[in-house]
């Protein structure tokens, strides 16, 4: 029996035959694997300085409007149809193959963090913003700039195999993944409702996000619950204000706060069977007091959960609210709780037959593909896997002569990734298109 992978590869063969020389009827066509490696190395360069301008000149959710045009002038200058502003900023391009098909997305997003970079790379950003209110420092820390880059590099390759796609490609370029600041709308949640995967409607949809402790040449991907979904939360404590030397006229709101942070930490130790059931609750930021011998009246809390499923979002969310509650009570204090406050992502969830369709595609871009366990962190591909087929997975970003712990991690100062790994990223998202596309011709 002919595997799917030789039975692709022979396809392929006739479907690309006309990228080639012409060669004698009885001549053996060249792989298409080839064919898309070498493609991917001769982007590589053009890639690598993508990335490296959009690296430079980072910029905040909901605020990318640089990026913005500097990736429709790219795409723009494919001949391709292009629509900006969705979603605030987003872009998205049609590629129309000559035969008819399937459409499938790409997608990318473009935002960076407000964070202060201090990775040893000529192209380091020096950009500050505004962000609450406040001027920070702007950094792609989470490997944004390469996913930009990426996608960019896979529009040239298929826009050059435009006379032989069988079907439709939407490139989708979305800001906001981080999060839309406080009172605005944004990233994918936004873009699905204003009918991105919609005219043509999108079949499926295939994303990826570069990993900073993964080695180059692999990929990580699971079958269905790849990331959790994401609760942030806001608790505020009202109690009441007096003198730091006084504090039995106080209702102190800093010792509420601390009683509920360990009270919070109960809902996962001793409510989550952890064996079967992941979750995780933490609070990151506590405001409250303006003076060592004041205590103040009010104090405000944020944090952020993480569950794998919906069910376990609804307990946790009932859980953490009765605790805050009833712990602020039992201090004297009035405790408001608000979940979801500001972002609330689902699971991000890999379609379980379209993952394993898929499998021999990951596998021949690079040596090793890894079935990894689930992650903890929140990814809004989530909304557009919950309205089609989705894939998402994981392409190593790690020099292969790093100790993993040297390596910054995401979302600090130190984040670093290999751009030697960007080209792997082109060539499997390049892949899956065509792969896909070729598959369901039958």
């Amino acid at each position: 029996m002919i595997s799917t992978k030789i039975k692709q590869k022979l396809s392929y063969s006739l479907i690309f035959a006309s990228l080639f020389t012409p060669l004698s009827v009885n001549a053996e066509a060249p792989a298409l694997d080839q064919l898309l490696k070498e493609k991917s190395s001769q982007i590589e360069s053009k890639v690598i300085d993508w990335r490296r301008h959009i690296h430079e000149n980072p910029e905040l959710s909901n605020r990318e409007f640089e990026t913005a045009k500097y990736i429709t002038k790219h795409l723009k200058s494919l001949g391709l149809k292009v629509q900006t502003d969705v979603a605030h900023t987003g872009v998205v391009a049609i590629l129309e193959g000559a035969k008819p098909g399937p459409v499938v997305a790409l997608r990318a997003d473009m935002d960076a963090l407000p964070v202060k970079e201090r990775a040893p790379v000529d192209f380091a950003s020096k950009v500050i913003a505004e962000y609450n209110g406040e001027q920070v420092p702007v950094m792609h820390a989470c490997g944004h700039d390469t996913h930009v880059a990426i996608l960019m590099g896979v529009a040239e390759i298929l826009t050059g195999m435009q006379k032989d796609l069988n079907g439709t490609v939407k490139f989708i370029f979305q800001p906001a993944e981080e999060g839309a600041p406080a009172g605005e709308e944004g990233g994918a949640e936004l873009m699905v409702k204003e009918g991105v995967l919609k005219n043509p409607q999108v079949d499926v949809i295939f994303g990826l996000h570069i990993s900073s402790g993964m080695d180059i040449g692999t990929i990580g991907v699971k079958p269905e619950g790849i990331m959790a979904g994401v609760d942030d939360m806001k608790i505020i404590i009202n109690g009441k204000q007096s003198h730091g030397s006084t504090p039995w006229n106080s209702v102190d709101p800093i010792v509420t706060s601390a009683q509920i942070i360990n009270g919070l930490q109960t809902v996962v130790s001793r409510h989550m069977n952890l064996t079967q059931r992941p979750a995780v609750v933490t609070i990151g930021s506590i405001h409250g007091g303006v003076r060592s011998n004041i205590i103040p009246e009010k104090l405000e809390m944020l944090g952020t959960v993480r569950t794998f499923s919906q069910n376990d979002k609804k307990i946790t969310r009932k859980l953490i609210t009765e605790k805050a509650k009833l712990i602020g009570e039992s201090m004297g204090a009035d405790v408001e709780v608000k979940i979801p406050y500001s972002s609330n992502y689902p699971v991000t969830f890999n379609n379980k037959s379209l993952t394993e369709q898929m499998m021999p595609t990951l596998e021949s871009v690079v040596n090793q593909v890894n079935i990894i366990k689930p992650i903890t962190g929140a990814e809004d591909f989530s909304f557009f896997a919950n309205e089609v087929p989705g894939l998402f997975f994981f392409l190593g970003g790690k020099p292969l002569d790093a100790n993993g712990a040297s390596i910054g991690a995401h979302h600090t100062p130190d984040f670093y990734v290999d751009e030697a790994g960007m080209k792997y990223g082109v060539e499997a998202l390049t892949r899956l298109t065509l792969d896909y596309m070729n598959s369901q011709q039958n």
